[in-house]
């Protein structure tokens, strides 16, 4: 019976496209031209994913009359921005528990600042016309499992408590189900205004657009080679051209950065997603869904999944792939084995949807770091900034992110810069093979820990105490 039920499965991948189902988009724009003379200006963006897209549009909103170019070693939105799940989140620190474990004493301001930073990208979307189908749906975080019923509501309660709960509601079983329909849900945590979905690989380009329209200088194709400073500023070489810049602000997160002492506090993990084709009328009305909710259950291998504007449904996470050396490669954005995984994990969560099929299956490389979410620093006396670990929840952040770099360039001690969280970095990773036996067995440890009612071994407390750790 398992057998078969896995044959159904993964038929219905039988036609599913190795291609990221954002960017398979008739829509997407045509790239910029590649640099190929001798550049100056007052500020280089390095990077054409969100966070260098936003810092380059914070950048000219600041002050129009800054000179901007920004370089994008392929195009714009093309990795991982164009790649993940679409949750727009307003937690600057990967979750309210992560916050809290790290930065107790200025998570309210954290908090705050993260719902003020979701507003504004509200805002910017409608100011500037971004068709990114941008909806403010919140999400549900799931149990499916009885030990993740019992933290989420333990969870609550510490929220509760801190006065941290604000627009947060902790559901029972059954009021879960009203919301979306799954016989696998137990509880859930339910924020309400946390969240917003969108396409991610729109808003990438609205965000191209709406640089150019504000007169930043973009050029696509063209890596950044080297970075050395030249006289009172810094100097970028690129295959045909150079840039000599006041100020480098550096978006690169996933892939290596340019100034040698950062690399260290990153690694690369591979992320998969499916895509289903549209869902009937009678397909929906099985599972309900009505208010549209970013969805993600609470194991360590988790999944995530929502809602896309035709009724499609995005299904993804669970398998986090640490290549060895951290070597980010394109044939690693395709994962069959995954894949496969995922599909029976879909039709296990909703059994009232087997037929449905998929139409794109695909993966992509995320930055990640000790701490789960993003650090900051200077180098070469203030004139090079730069922002990375997003860990996965860059969508909202890396705006903050990129605000956070425009300060430091300018040397302003704001109410971002004088946070703990943007003055102190997470710890390094551990040079091979240390890096990747360390991740492995932290990664056996914790698909241990989902199936024995998430006791935590001794390795997981070990790195609990350090500080450190590696979730899916």
């Amino acid at each position: 019976m398992a057998t078969s039920a896995m044959t159904r499965w993964t038929r219905s991948l039988s036609e599913a496209q190795p291609v990221a189902y954002w960017l398979d988009d008739p829509g997407r724009p045509r790239p910029e031209p590649a640099l190929t003379s001798a550049e100056t200006c007052d500020l280089l963006v390095v990077g054409g994913g969100y966070s260098g897209l936003w810092t380059a549009l914070l950048a000219k909103e600041r002050d129009p009359r800054q000179d901007v170019v920004l370089v994008e070693a392929r195009e714009a939105g093309w990795a991982a921005s164009g790649r993940n799940g679409g949750f727009c989140a307003a937690s600057l620190t990967h979750g309210l528990a992560n916050g809290l474990t790290r930065w107790p004493d200025e998570i309210h301001r954290l908090q705050e600042l993260g719902v003020r930073n979701l507003d504004e990208i509200e805002a910017t979307v409608d100011r500037h016309a971004l068709d990114c189908d941008f909806e403010r749906t919140g999400e549900i975080d799931l149990a499916t499992a009885p030990h993740q019923a019992a933290e989420l509501r333990a969870a609550y309660d510490e929220a509760e408590r801190r006065g941290l709960a604000e627009g947060i509601e902790f559901l029972a079983a059954d009021a879960v189900r009203e919301q979306v329909d799954s016989p696998t849900f137990l509880a859930g945590l339910h924020d309400h205004r946390g969240v917003a979905l969108l396409n991610p690989a729109r808003l990438a380009w609205g965000l191209k657009r709406a640089c150019l329209r504000l007169g930043v200088r973009l050029y696509e194709h063209t890596p950044a080679l080297t970075l050395k400073p030249y006289g009172a500023g810094m100097a970028v070489r690129t295959p045909y051209g150079s840039v000599r810049a006041r100020r480098v602000a550096l978006g690169t997160n996933v892939f290596p950065n340019l100034v040698r002492r950062v690399r260290s506090y990153t690694v690369p993990v591979y992320d998969y997603a499916l895509m289903t084709e549209p869902l009937t009328a009678d397909q929906r009305a099985s599972i309900g869904w009505r208010n549209r909710q970013g969805l993600a259950d609470s194991a360590n291998q988790f999944h995530y999944f929502r809602l896309t504007a035709d009724d499609r449904i995005l299904w993804g996470g669970y398998d986090a792939v640490y290549p060895y050396g951290g070597r980010v490669r394109a044939e690693y954005d395709d994962r069959p084995e995954t894949y496969a995984k995922l599909a029976g994990h879909f039709f296990t969560c909703f059994p009232q949807l087997e037929g449905v099929r998929f139409t794109h299956a695909w993966g992509g490389a995320i930055d990640t770091c000790s701490r789960f979410s993003p650090f900051f620093g200077t180098a070469h006396q203030g004139r090079v900034a730069y922002a990375a670990g997003y860990t996965g929840l860059g969508v909202g952040a890396t705006r903050f992110g990129a605000n956070v770099m425009l300060d430091l360039l300018a040397g302003e001690r704001t109410e971002r810069t004088g946070l703990e969280m943007v003055r102190r970095k997470p710890l390094p990773f551990p040079p091979e093979p240390f890096a990747w036996t360390g991740i492995a067995l932290t990664k056996w440890s914790l698909a241990r820990a989902d199936a024995h009612g998430g006791r935590r071994n001794l390795w997981l407390r070990t790195m609990d105490r350090l500080g450190l750790g590696f979730d899916s």
